[in-house]
């Protein structure tokens, strides 16, 4: 598996880069935009890494690149803490996760792990609906029209359109997104993802006909 790691920090790329190696990556490095797309036109990556803020440039032009080079490549972001635009603006831009720094090891690398299991086992697009699904592009659509998810409900819609027909229960729900969320998923929480994601998929999220409640079970995906 080949990763670019588009990074200014020197210490977080001698960093990152050998933890990634030592876990049997194959790493090229940039540390400007330019360096970024000229990796991206020389060679094919599996998954790459952006930081948002560069010295010359920015990682949003390398992410716009990548998805028109490698539409089905994973994007994740390296973002500030506090930085909520730019983790926003980079799932808008199809990202499919973000990292806070300073991040953890272990839980970068489990992301990364989750977006290649994601890109490896993507099928054919899915429909629920109007509602339409392309896991190689990471891309939904609805009436035609594009729709900006964010990780956690991309994931989410995912996971429903592919179970469709069946009941989906909340366990069920919580282990599919658990990578990304990066943390123990509360009910509340759960109510929340779901709640925000029938507000962008149902045409009445008052009275959902995707998602539809199973009480005391979880959901019935119809479609």
């Amino acid at each position: 598996m080949r990763i670019l790691l588009v990074e200014d920090d020197k210490a977080i790329v001698a960093t990152l880069g050998d933890l990634l190696r030592e876990e049997g990556y194959d790493v090229t490095c940039a540390s400007t935009q330019d360096s970024a797309l000229a990796a991206l036109e020389a060679d094919r990556f599996d998954l790459a890494l952006l930081d948002v803020g560069l010295p010359q440039g920015n990682g949003f032009a390398v992410c716009a690149a990548a998805r028109s080079s490698a539409p089905d490549m994973p994007v994740i972001f390296l973002t500030a803490s506090d930085d909520e635009y730019s983790t926003v603006a980079g799932l808008d831009m199809g990202a499919v996760d973000y990292i806070a720094k300073p991040f953890r090891p272990r839980e970068l690398l489990s992301r990364i792990r989750a977006a290649l299991r994601a890109r490896q086992g993507a099928a054919s697009s899915v429909t629920l609906g109007d509602v339409t699904v392309d896991p190689a592009t990471g891309t939904v659509r609805k009436g035609g029209a594009e729709l900006f998810l964010s990780a956690l409900e991309y994931r989410l819609l995912l996971f429903f359109a592919q179970h469709k027909g069946r009941l989906v229960t909340r366990e069920m729900l919580r282990d599919a997104i658990w990578d990304t969320a990066g943390e123990y998923v509360s009910d509340n929480s759960l109510n929340v993802y779901i709640k925000r994601l029938r507000e962008k998929v149902e045409a009445d999220p008052a009275e959902p006909q995707l998602i539809v409640t199973v009480r005391g079970l979880g959901y019935r995906v119809e479609g």
